[in-house]
């Protein structure tokens, strides 16, 4: 797929992995709507896509089906349709089953697995009339989750479900639904949890941006429903 003047949608773009795909996509000439709940940061990633297509940022709350479907009437407004959805919008609590609050298994199941279905649903119209292409971030915590991550990896599992499922869907109709699941990747989302991890060892965010990029190519078309894992 060539990107030039494609309508992507990337949720979760603040910073880290989000922030480096609109880069990466709005550099191949896409016109790409940035979400998070920050609209600070949101800005910043606007700053930083300078070249090729335009960047439009829009704050929102993914776990939130009217945000969603408020974000999905934004995309059409400026870019007319919708060709791409990137779902990275997640948070990553490093917890035990003894630790983990009500509060925090309820922020996780909302944000890495509500968001997701929400903006799939909502999206899925625009995506018809496109045959486009949805990306989902999992992780490799979904088959191989650090200790205290057993609640987030689970969600990732999901989200590798629900993106074979989802394919098998969106066949017929001509959309494309892929994870790709990265091991640990430089980020803040790392760090908090994981100070002292070997930086060697660790993905930049550019490095699953490229993967995002090279999954919209046209040549992926037939491995849709799969779930890419990369690592170091």
């Amino acid at each position: 797929m060539s990107l030039a003047h494609k309508a992507c949608i990337i949720t979760g773009a603040g910073r880290g992995i989000g922030r480096a795909i609109a880069q990466r996509l709005t550099g191949a000439g896409a016109n790409v709507l940035v979400a998070a709940r920050s609209a600070v940061e949101l800005e910043a990633t606007v700053a930083l896509c300078g070249n090729g297509g335009r960047c439009v940022a829009q704050p929102t709350n993914m776990a939130r089906p009217e945000d969603v479907d408020a974000l999905i009437a934004r995309c059409t407004e400026e870019f007319g349709g919708l060709d791409v959805l990137i779902n990275n919008a997640g948070v990553a609590p490093l917890s035990t089953i003894e630790e983990m609050n009500d509060a925090m298994f309820t922020d996780l199941v909302a944000v890495n697995i509500h968001s997701v279905f929400f903006a799939c649903r909502a999206a899925w119209p625009l995506l018809k009339q496109s045959k486009g292409t949805i990306v989902n971030i999992s992780s490799l915590a979904a088959v191989d989750p650090f200790l205290g991550f057993a609640a987030y990896g689970a969600t990732k599992a999901w989200v590798n479900t629900f993106t074979r499922g989802l394919a098998d869907e969106g066949r017929p109709l001509g959309i494309k639904v892929f994870a790709l699941g990265p091991g640990a990747v430089e980020t803040q989302a790392l760090r908090t949890p994981f100070p002292d991890f070997p930086a060697e060892q660790a993905l930049q965010p550019d490095d699953v941006a490229a993967m995002v990029e090279w999954l919209l190519d046209e040549r992926c078309q037939y491995a849709s429903g799969q779930t890419i894992y990369i690592r170091k």
